[in-house]
């Protein structure tokens, strides 16, 4: 648990620590996992597109005051989105998981979405659909199953690209800001552009 404990990292920087870390969901149907491809920092008090700006509070954050390595799963649209509270108890820093490359149970995924190919992983509402992860993982702790975070198994990218997270319209500075993180050259980076590399943006081999 020492990532998880290691308060001597900003959010921004677990953010890209995290690219290449394996999601794991484990359900009566299989268990699904993939590694992460994508991720945004939102840094809590000071940051205007964070639900914790400001610090507030309501039930719905109650995850975000909770210990590091703690799952927040909210609801926007009609979509779930996966995060993991990153800070001390009580600084509300997330990290949204915004896609993945797909590692185990992609016929499961695939059932689960209807699709195939690159489609079925490559944005926060189709992972969490297809990976079955559901507001009941909101509160529980990324190292304890059904839904874990492993980040011992794990690739390495070759070259990570900061650009401004997708979907926030009007917040002044944060619009903009460079909090976006992801693996250069993979197929699953949602809203992808540029070549797709033939290892898909990692070295080998898997630590």
């Amino acid at each position: 648990m020492d990532f998880w404990t290691d308060h001597t990292k900003t959010t921004e920087e677990i953010a890209q620590d995290l690219l290449g870390c394996l999601v794991i969901k484990e359900t009566d149907e299989g268990v699904t996992s993939g590694w992460i491809v994508e991720t945004e920092a939102y840094l809590g008090e000071i940051d205007e597109a964070a639900h914790s700006f400001g610090l507030k509070s309501t039930p719905r954050l109650a995850s975000m005051y909770k210990e590091p390595g703690t799952i927040y799963v909210y609801s926007m649209h009609t979509h779930l989105m996966l995060n993991v509270v990153v800070q001390e108890k009580g600084i509300p820093e997330a990290i949204l998981i915004r896609a993945i490359e797909p590692y185990k149970g992609m016929s499961l995924m695939s059932e689960r979405r209807g699709k195939t190919g690159f489609v079925v992983t490559d944005g926060p509402g189709k992972l969490t659909k297809v990976m079955n992860i559901t507001k009941l993982d909101d509160g529980t702790l990324a190292w304890e199953p059904p839904l874990r975070i492993d980040v011992e198994t794990r690739k390495i990218p070759k070259k990570i690209e900061l650009s401004p997270r997708i979907g926030i319209p009007n917040k002044g500075k944060w619009t903009d800001a460079l909090l976006r993180y992801t693996v250069v050259g993979n197929p699953y980076v949602s809203r992808k552009k540029g070549k797709i590399e033939a290892d898909f943006g990692w070295n080998d081999p898997i630590n």
